[in-house]
């Protein structure tokens, strides 16, 4: 029993081990820019609800963009802080600069899908650049992107900002955006069919092309989502457009969460229409305790054995080895905690509970909060 157990974790460990070695090659840093070929000019988006602490240093950071046109448009969503008048500060300097205030959310809507929805309208370049307001740009981000999606011929285009994390639970979980991504989700199927199955992305970082946004709906179809990263790719893929992701680790960092509240508020936010639907939940519970932890725990008996180990040993072993190699090289590449990848097996306990936790209260029909307003299921 125990070597067939041995054996079926081996399996589930490898397979997304030889997932991540695949996506590795083909989740690509964009290249530099090439002088010689113009590029489209973009409006940088940017929502904005109590963002003082952070709406200087994203506007500059835009407004320092090398080698692309641009305009930035800020929208002020009901800010009870000085959000507004630091936007303002920086347009009367800057005419490429412009404040937008948003009216009362109206029923049905996440607010930041309505942000973004309003935002758009207000766009007047091909490129719509949508960031959040916590969301640092180097230089030669935006165009760097911008060359992404013009060779790739794709029509939305996201990424993972190089993810900061100070404290515990941030260190444990956070790295988790890159692992489930990289380890199940097939990269090569992703780039050759627009099935939205395939779709996956980042909310703090989305690059789209102007007239595939207003044709697909972009965030007046997801209005009611409080999961953009998935939910606005499988929009562009519904409405039969290509969507792609590239490598952004030194190009954009984001300082995304700062305590343990906030880690689980915005996990828990984001489980429903992610891992926590009603089949997926079961199916990732399965994929994760049987590949990432139990390995672990079987180690643990097995060195605790007199007898020492028998044939399942070296299966137990190399699928624990497969668990730790993702973490491992995802710390190394992609600038993430060493904490929290050596506590992996906890890290994955805890990350399903949240997903546990999520599906328990949708049942229940406990409201999700963010950005202190609450989103009826």
């Amino acid at each position: 029993m125990l070597l067939v157990l041995s054996s079926l974790c081996l399996a589930f460990a490898a397979i997304p081990a030889g997932m991540f070695l695949v996506n590795l090659f083909l989740f690509r840093r964009p290249a530099g820019r090439d002088l010689g070929t113009p590029l489209p000019s973009v409006s940088v988006l940017i929502p904005a609800r109590d963002e003082e602490a952070n709406i200087r240093a994203i506007v500059d950071g835009a407004l320092s963009s090398e080698h692309v046109e641009l305009e930035v448009i800020v929208l002020d969503d009901n800010s009870t802080d000085d959000t507004a008048s630091i936007v303002r500060g920086i347009a009367a300097k800057d005419t490429r600069v412009r404040l937008e205030c948003a009216p009362p959310l109206p029923k049905g809507w996440c607010g930041k899908q309505r942000a973004c929805a309003l935002l758009a309208e207000k766009a007047s370049h091909p490129l719509l650049f949508f960031v959040d307001a916590d969301v640092r740009l180097a230089p030669d981000a935006i165009a760097r992107m911008v060359g992404f999606l013009e060779t790739s011929k794709a029509d939305l285009l996201s990424g993972i900002p190089r993810q900061i994390t100070a404290t515990f639970f941030e260190r444990l979980l956070i790295p988790f955006i890159h692992f489930m991504m990289l380890a199940y989700l097939p990269i090569p199927r992703m780039r050759h069919t627009t099935k939205p199955a395939f779709a996956a992305g980042c909310g703090q970082v989305f690059l789209a092309r102007a007239e595939s946004y207003r044709i697909a709906g972009g965030h007046t179809a997801i209005r009611a989502s409080l999961h953009d990263g998935i939910m606005l790719p499988r929009t562009f893929r519904r409405a039969g457009f290509r969507t792609d992701l590239c490598d952004i680790t030194l190009l954009i960092r984001c300082r995304m969460y700062h305590d343990a509240s906030e880690v689980f508020s915005g996990l828990l936010k984001n489980a429903t229409e992610g891992m926590a639907g009603r089949v997926l939940i079961w199916i990732f519970t399965m994929l994760l305790f049987l590949g990432q932890v139990l390995p672990v725990l079987l180690l643990l008996v097995l060195a605790l054995d007199e007898g020492g180990p028998g044939p399942e040993g070296p299966l137990v072993v190399s699928a624990v080895a497969c668990g730790y190699a993702i973490r491992f090289v995802s710390a190394a590449r992609y600038r993430q905690s060493w904490f929290g990848a050596v506590l992996h097996p906890i890290g994955v306990l805890v990350f399903l509970g949240i997903q546990w936790m999520a599906w328990f209260r949708a049942r229940r029909g406990v409201a999700p909060v963010w950005k202190g307003r609450a989103y009826g299921n």
